[in-house]
């Protein structure tokens, strides 16, 4: 027999564990968009102080020089960056399924009672 306060409890744990993983989410994606943020602030400082620096050059050599410096540095900086933002969505996408897991587990068992 159906049971309404049984499907009243389902339906508010089930609404509370999406509000907390909406907000966890959330949370996650603002702190991807700060490091973005940051990571382009520095860049753009970088590149300023590249051009700066550039132009005061009076040689060839000194000018590739200082430009291969600055692609190193530029490119090595990109692929750090680019691992730890890979490493926030990774922790991002556990965080979300974190809420998730235990109904799963359970709809699962329910399905699969002797699974092991």
């Amino acid at each position: 027999m159906f049971n309404f306060d049984d499907a009243s409890k389902q339906s508010k744990d089930a609404m509370d564990g999406m509000l907390k993983s909406y907000s966890e989410v959330a949370k996650g994606f603002q702190a991807i968009a700060t490091e973005t943020t940051d990571y382009s602030k520095k860049s753009f400082q970088d590149l300023t102080s590249y051009v700066e620096a550039l132009t005061a050059t009076r040689t060839v050599e000194a000018a590739y020089d200082l430009q291969t410096r600055y692609i190193r540095s530029s490119y090595e900086g990109f692929m750090a960056q680019s691992s730890k933002i890979g490493e926030m969505y990774v922790e991002l996408a556990k965080t979300a399924y974190k809420t998730y897991e235990p109904p799963v587990a359970q709809t699962t068992a329910v399905v699969v009672p002797n699974a092991a």
